[in-house]
C-alpha cells in the first residue's frame, strides 16, 4: 500500500512516501505554504499523482503524552484533508522526537544553515512514516 507521511507545520510541511510493499519511506520534499486550504489542495494532488492509499499524519504531542495547541492545529488541518479526500483514510501517529531525530541526523551529516532548514521537515516526515511502517509490519 502506498502511504503518504506528513510532518505538518504552520510554515513548512514535510512529505514522504513509502513503496507499495511498505518497506522503505522516501522523502518527497517540503511544501512552503502557510494557507491550510492551499496546502490541503496541494497534498490532494500529490495523493492522486502518487496513488496514495493512506495518509499518516504526525501528531505533535507533549512529552507527557497530552495534546497542546500544535496538535489541535494538526487535527484541524487533517479535517481539511479529509474534506477533500473523504475516501482516503488518515491516521495520526505520535511524532514526538521525530524532529529531534531529524536534527541529530542533519548534525551528524554536517548539514547546516538554509540547507538544514529546507530539509528537516521532509526528513521528519520520512522518520514518522518509517517508524509507522516498521511498527505495523505484518
Amino acid at each position: 500500500m502506498r502511504i503518504l507521511g506528513i510532518d505538518y507545520g504552520e510554515a513548512r510541511t514535510g512529505l514522504a512516501v513509502c513503496d507499495q510493499n511498505e518497506m522503505v519511506a522516501t522523502v518527497i520534499g517540503t511544501v512552503h505554504q502557510r494557507d491550510k486550504e492551499c496546502l490541503a489542495d496541494h497534498i490532494a494532488t500529490v495523493c492522486e499523482t502518487e496513488n496514495i492509499e493512506k495518509i499518516v499524519l504526525g501528531l505533535p504531542k507533549n512529552m507527557d503524552g497530552t495534546e497542546g495547541f500544535r496538535a489541535e492545529h494538526t487535527r484541524i488541518f487533517a479535517q481539511k484533508l479529509q474534506d477533500r479526500m473523504p475516501n482516503l483514510p488518515i491516521e495520526f501517529y505520535d511524532e514526538r522526537l521525530s524532529t529531534m531525530a531529524a536534527s541529530r541526523f542533519m548534525m551528524e551529516a554536517n548539514t547546516k544553515g538554509k540547507k538544514k532548514k529546507a530539509s528537516i521537515d521532509a526528513l521528519s516526515a520520512q522518520i514518522i512514516l518509517q517508524d509507522y511502517i516498521d511498527r505495523n509490519r505484518k
